[in-house]
C-alpha cells in the first residue's frame, strides 16, 4: 500500500542544478515546500533558488547518502545521473520516477529494445559496435540514416546524418569507441512530444500534444495546440499513457514523436522529466509542468492540464546575446503585453547555450507563434519591428 501524500512543508531533494530544476524549484516554493539541489556545481540556475544547494559529484555516494537523509522525496531534472546515485538515495527515500526508469532513458538502445519489446512503434533500429555491424545495419535498413552514440546524447549531439556508404567508415571512427545506435531513416512531417504525469496510484493526465521546431538540433520554437487531426493527438495520448504504465512512472515522464507523412506516430526519445517543449505550460496552462511534476512525486492529486489559450514558446539561445552585441533589449522583446520573459540564472551566453526563453499568448496558434518570434527578433534589432497583431 503506498504511503500517504507528502504534504507543503517537506523538503524536496533534486538530482541536477539546470533550469528545469530552477523551475521545478518556484513551483515548489510556491506551494510551500523547501528544496534542496544536488550536483557538482556551484551558483546553478536551481542552486539560485533553492533552499540548499549541496556541490559534491555525483559519485560521491557518501554525500549523496547524506543529501537524502535530509529530504522526503528525491526527483531528477536531467537523465545523465549516474544509475549508481539514484540506488543510494533509494537505500533512504522514495526516488520517483524510480532509477530503472532514469537507467533505462538515459540509454538509447536499452530505451529502444523496450520500446520494441512493448510493441510500441519506434523506427527499425541496430546495435552498432564494429564497422561490419555498421555496414551490416546499413545494408539491412538501407540509407539515408542516423548513427547516434547509445549514451549521453541531447540537442543533437552525438548525432550523425549517413546518406552513403562512403561515409560508414569516419561515421564508426567518430564513435571514439562508443557503443553506437544506427537508426533507419523516418520521413517524417513535424515532430510533436506529449508530457504525461503518473502518480503513485496510477492517476494519469498528459498535456495537450506540442508541435516543436528545431534549429540546428535544438528545440527553437514549441506551439499548442499542435497542428495534427484530433484522432493523432489521441493517439499521442494514449502513446505516452501506454509507456508510463509500462515503466511504471512515478513523476512525470516525456515521450518526444515523429509524425510520418503518412501520418502514422514513431517514439524518438524518452525524457523521464520536465520538458523544454513543455516551458510554454509556465503561462499557457492551467497548471505548469513543474507543478505536475511536484504534484506527482508527492502523492497529490494531479493538476488540470488544459491549455487556456493557444500559446508559443521560443528558446533564447546564447547566440541572442551574440547578436545583440551584449545585454538584449528586453524592453523591446516586453514592449508587446502578451509575452513572458523566463530567465534561468546563467551568467556566461555562449553560442548554442539555453539562457531562457520566452512565451505568447494569442487568439489561434499562428498569432501566439508570430508574437514569440517577433519579440525574439527584437532582442538583437529592435529598430523598425512592430509587436504582432
Amino acid at each position: 500500500m503506498a504511503a500517504g501524500p507528502i504534504l507543503p512543508g517537506a523538503t524536496l531533494g533534486v538530482l541536477g542544478s539546470g533550469q528545469l530544476g530552477r523551475m521545478f524549484t518556484i513551483a515548489a516554493r510556491q506551494l510551500g515546500y523547501r528544496v534542496h539541489i544536488y550536483s557538482p556545481d556551484s551558483d546553478t540556475p536551481a542552486g539560485q533558488v533553492g533552499d540548499v544547494e549541496c556541490v559534491a559529484p555525483y559519485e560521491d555516494l557518501d554525500r549523496v547518502r547524506e543529501f537524502a537523509r535530509g529530504v522526503s522525496v528525491v526527483t531528477f531534472e536531467f537523465e545523465n545521473v549516474p544509475s549508481a546515485t539514484s540506488r543510494a538515495c533509494a537505500e533512504v527515500v522514495p526516488v520517483r520516477p524510480e532509477g530503472e526508469v532514469l537507467h533505462l532513458t538515459q540509454h538509447r538502445l536499452r530505451e529502444k529494445t523496450f520500446l520494441s519489446e512493448q510493441g510500441f512503434p519506434v523506427t527499425p533500429f541496430r546495435r552498432i559496435r564494429s564497422l561490419a555491424e555498421l555496414e551490416a545495419a546499413a545494408s539491412e535498413l538501407g540509407l539515408p540514416a542516423v548513427l547516434k552514440t547509445a549514451s549521453f546524447g541531447y540537442d543533437g549531439k552525438g548525432q550523425q546524418k549517413l546518406r552513403a556508404a562512403t561515409e560508414l567508415p569516419v561515421a564508426f571512427a567518430q564513435l571514439n569507441g562508443a557503443e553506437g545506435i544506427y537508426e533507419a531513416w523516418v520521413d517524417f512531417e513535424k515532430e510533436v512530444s506529449v508530457v504525461a504525469a503518473r502518480t503513485v496510484d496510477g492517476q494519469f493526465a498528459a498535456f495537450p500534444v506540442f508541435e516543436n521546431a528545431h534549429a540546428h538540433h535544438i528545440l527553437d520554437v514549441t506551439f499548442a495546440p499542435a497542428a495534427i487531426a484530433p484522432e493523432v493527438e489521441q493517439q499521442a495520448r494514449d502513446l505516452a499513457r501506454g509507456i508510463l504504465e509500462a515503466l511504471h512512472v512515478v513523476g512525470l515522464l516525456t515521450v518526444e514523436l515523429f509524425v510520418t507523412r503518412d501520418g502514422r506516430l514513431l517514439v524518438n526519445e524518452l525524457a523521464p522529466r520536465t520538458h523544454n517543449s513543455g516551458h510554454l505550460t509556465l503561462d499557457g496552462c492551467v497548471t505548469s509542468q513543474f507543478e505536475q511534476q511536484l504534484r506527482a512525486v508527492c502523492g497529490l492529486p494531479l493538476g488540470s492540464t488544459e491549455l487556456r489559450q493557444p500559446t508559443a514558446m521560443a528558446n533564447l539561445l546564447g547566440d541572442v546575446w551574440l547578436a545583440a552585441g551584449g545585454t538584449p533589449d528586453w524592453a523591446a522583446a516586453l514592449a508587446d503585453p502578451r509575452v513572458k520573459l523566463h530567465l534561468y540564472g546563467k551568467a556566461k551566453p555562449r553560442k548554442g547555450r539555453k539562457m531562457g526563453h520566452l512565451t505568447a499568448t494569442g487568439a489561434t496558434v499562428e498569432e501566439a507563434v508570430a508574437r514569440v518570434r517577433t519579440a525574439r527578433a527584437r532582442l538583437a534589432h529592435p529598430q523598425g519591428l512592430t509587436s504582432a497583431a
